[in-house]
């Protein structure tokens, strides 16, 4: 390979780990984490709200908790996994 291909391929390697570092800053984010529960809480209520059932928006918080808790609670247990599980 020239001297000049070798560079060409060093810049695309870090251009991809620009983008894979953007990725997992998006998310890791509390902004992608609010956005979560904001639209889990929207269909939620939405969906309570077609069928019926009494006080939909206020009984949509409850799903929407339970789903931002457990996105919240992921990078825990993924390290345990890595530590215990996970054998490369």
């Amino acid at each position: 390979m020239e001297f000049e291909e070798l560079e060409k391929e060093i810049l695309k390697i870090k251009e991809r780990n620009k983008k894979v570092e953007t990725d997992k800053a998006w998310e890791t984010s509390i902004t992608r984490k609010v956005l979560l529960f904001i639209f889990t809480y929207l269909a939620i209520g939405l969906y309570i709200n077609a069928i019926g059932v009494e006080k939909p928006w206020l009984n949509a918080i409850v799903p929407s908790l339970g789903f931002l808790l457990s996105t919240l609670t992921l990078p825990f247990f993924k390290n345990l996994w890595k530590k215990y599980i996970y054998k490369e």
